[in-house]
């Protein structure tokens, strides 16, 4: 379904086609194992030697539907939430997006099989698709019979992830280029690639020390933090960093080892950069993970703070369970949902009756093919970059991010074992949000420039 519109863009008037549909998932002889759909948004221009860019775009989970980036940061309407990104009264409203990269690039969200609308061609092939090399592969497929089928084999080509979206981009990158697809750049939003950086499991200690500047900044956030550590947030956050890749670390590798003077030296610490109590501190054997810093932090309070956003909090009903839901999710869930339902129906013109899945509810248990070991793209992203030397690599981070912290997000890239002159193509940003920084006006538009900038310079090359 092809439909006309026009939007007010980077203070300009852009007309554009939008067309929501499906694109099968082929198998080498042809046979349909999924239906991929797909929102795509196309500035019609005057006969020019340079094609428009095109930028697909993937969200996470895995599991999540391509409409957080849609509507929430790329696309040329947006969901209209309150100044600070929390939801507003219902019913919910979509509004032009000033902030909308449609005026620099083409749009694909795609919503991979099990998401959205998607779906595989029989039941029994939905587990195919709900892994991550079979995810990979079939969005491999997607982008070339789109490019395909769209006569854009001679268009610059970007992948946007966030999230999950960004573990499965850095694969897909690598995909691509051994397909014949070198592409131009990947923007990868709230980053994860190597899921040892985040698992909380006995015996890895990696994801305390790589969290301990997120809790610090989420403190700072909610006023928990001594005053000299309240004054400035950068300088703060610097300290808390460097104390996590020293004598925290040295701590922890310790472990047992430690005397119970350097114990309580290390807990006080501890319990200074977040925010919590020595006691607590100590009690958790200096190892703090983040749901349980999202429920103690303002337990004096009887409340607990989002995971994906730890600017937002919410009442715990339950103080002595674990933490029940992450308010993030219960600030965002409904507003999306049900705009995404209206928008695509009333004004994209396309009628389904299946439900269309957010977040969750179509892929089932995900198989992340990893044995005795932690899933891992970022030896994918470093390939990609290798056999592609001009592959670009913008990173977004969100301080306040309790699900892929900037620490750990550093951490990775600065583990992918690239030579000095391809760690030249990476450029990080940081933002004083969260997980979806995009959610609050401010940090939209720094990340609408910092994504045009990103990408009009990578193409000037």
């Amino acid at each position: 379904m092809v439909t006309d519109h026009k939007a007010q863009i980077g203070g300009k008037e852009i007309s554009y086609q939008a067309c929501a549909g499906t694109l099968p998932v082929l198998t080498d002889t042809g046979e349909t194992e999924a239906d991929i759909f797909y929102v795509s948004y196309r500035v019609v221009q005057p006969a020019s030697p340079k094609t428009r860019p095109v930028l697909f775009v993937f969200n996470g989970g895995p599991g999540a539907a391509s409409v957080w980036l849609h509507l929430g940061a790329l696309g040329p309407r947006r969901v209209q939430m309150l100044p600070d990104g929390s939801m507003p009264a219902p019913p919910f409203h979509l509004v032009d997006n000033a902030s909308s990269l449609l005026d620099v690039a083409d749009l694909v969200f795609v919503d991979p099989v099990g998401t959205g609308y998607s779906r595989a061609a029989k039941p029994d092939l939905t587990k195919k698709f709900a892994a991550v090399q079979g995810d990979i592969d079939s969005l491999d497929r997607f982008v070339r019979l789109y490019l395909t089928r769209n006569g854009l084999w001679d268009a610059p080509v970007f992948l946007v992830g966030e999230s999950y979206g960004t573990f499965r981009s850095a694969g897909l990158a690598e995909h691509l280029v051994e397909h014949g697809v070198a592409l131009n750049g990947l923007i990868l939003v709230s980053s994860i690639l190597n899921l040892q950086t985040v698992s909380f499991d006995y015996g890895n200690d990696l994801p305390y020390q790589l969290f301990l500047p997120s809790y610090t900044a989420t403190a700072w956030y909610h006023g928990k933090l001594a005053p000299e550590l309240q004054a400035d947030l950068d300088r703060t956050l610097a300290q808390a960093e460097q104390w996590a890749a020293s004598d925290y670390l040295w701590a922890l590798n310790k472990g047992d080892r430690l005397t119970a003077t350097e114990r309580k030296s290390v807990a006080e610490k501890l319990a200074g950069f977040t925010g919590l109590s020595v006691e607590l501190v100590q009690n958790r054997n200096l190892r703090v993970d983040n749901r349980d810093f999202a429920r103690e932090l303002l337990r004096g309070e009887g409340r607990m703070v989002g995971l994906m956003d730890s600017r937002f909090n919410a009442e715990n009903a339950e103080p002595g369970r674990q933490l029940g839901f992450d308010a993030t999710v219960a600030n965002i869930r409904p507003p999306f949902t049900s705009t995404v339902n209206a928008y695509l129906r009333e004004e994209l013109g396309y009628q389904s009756d299946l439900e269309y899945y957010v977040l969750g509810g179509g892929t089932g248990r995900w198989d992340w093919e990893a044995k005795n070991s932690y899933a891992d793209t970022g030896e994918n992203l470093r390939n990609a970059m290798v056999k592609n030397p001009y592959l670009k690599v913008m990173v977004a981070s969100g301080l306040f991010d309790l699900a892929t912290p900037h620490f750990a997000t550093d951490y990775t890239l600065a583990h992918l074992g690239l030579a000095a002159g391809l760690r030249r193509n990476i450029s990080v940003k940081r933002y004083r949000s969260g997980h979806m920084m995009y959610l609050e006006g401010d940090a939209l538009v720094q990340l609408k420039r910092d994504a045009a900038e990103f990408i009009g310079t990578t193409l000037k090359r």
